[in-house]
């Protein structure tokens, strides 16, 4: 059992770990200046972006195009949204043309049924694993998205592919997490625990960043 004292000890850390929203929350009491501090907040988190990690991201995808491997999607909640969300770009906004390769992406959070399926027979831990053991080829990519990097069922995905030496990318936030450590490129937004606005927010960003640079280099490559 936990004493009373931990708990309160805990619930300390816990509030003092959220002081970044707190006190953009707790400023002036009008709806300008809460949008205006947010958005400064969002501002200074871009500027500590590892733009070479961002780099490595993009040629990671560019290597799966040239080579017709398949980059796979995971995350949760607000996660999965980003996961389905940078398919739909990379795989129907980057369509090949011409003759030109297709970026052959996958995210495996959006089949309901058989996402409902694996949790009902094995357990939701298991959602992305079971997929990858069908999907999963030599040389093919993962990129898991978690703001805490602390999810099991992402955790669960990522070693499974490290063990068959696949490349792992990571979308974290907060202190990175267990997948910090699993991922061979690692886009890290710090913040406080608990800020899941703000990293959820980044991620977005910075996938459509890279989806416009991609876009961008094939219809240059196609006026060439």
């Amino acid at each position: 059992m936990v004493s009373p004292r931990r708990i309160t000890r805990k619930r300390k850390s816990e509030v003092k770990e959220v002081d970044n929203m707190k006190n953009i929350l707790e400023g002036p009491r009008d709806a300008k200046s809460y949008a205006e501090n947010y958005l400064k907040y969002i501002s200074g988190l871009l500027k500590h972006i590892d733009i070479q990690q961002v780099v490595l991201f993009i040629e990671e995808l560019e290597k799966a195009r040239g080579n017709q491997n398949t980059v796979f999607f995971i995350g949760n909640g607000g996660s999965a949204a980003t996961a389905a969300h940078m398919v739909n770009d990379f795989g129907i906004g980057l369509q090949a043309g011409d003759n030109r390769k297709p970026y052959r992406v996958l995210a495996l959070t959006d089949n309901t049924a058989k996402i409902t399926a694996i949790s009902n027979d094995y357990g939701y831990g298991e959602i992305f694993v079971r997929q990858l053991e069908i999907h999963y080829r030599t040389g093919d990519k993962l990129v898991a998205i978690s703001a805490s990097g602390n999810s099991p069922n992402v955790i669960a995905a990522a070693e499974w592919v490290k063990k068959r030496r696949g490349a792992v990318i990571g979308f974290v936030g907060f202190d990175g997490g267990k997948l910090k450590d699993l991922c061979d490129i690692v886009i890290h937004i710090r913040t406080p625990r608990g800020e899941y606005g703000p990293v959820e927010d980044m991620h977005m960003i910075l996938s459509h960043l890279v989806y416009t640079w991609l876009r961008y280099k094939e219809n240059r490559r196609g006026k060439s």
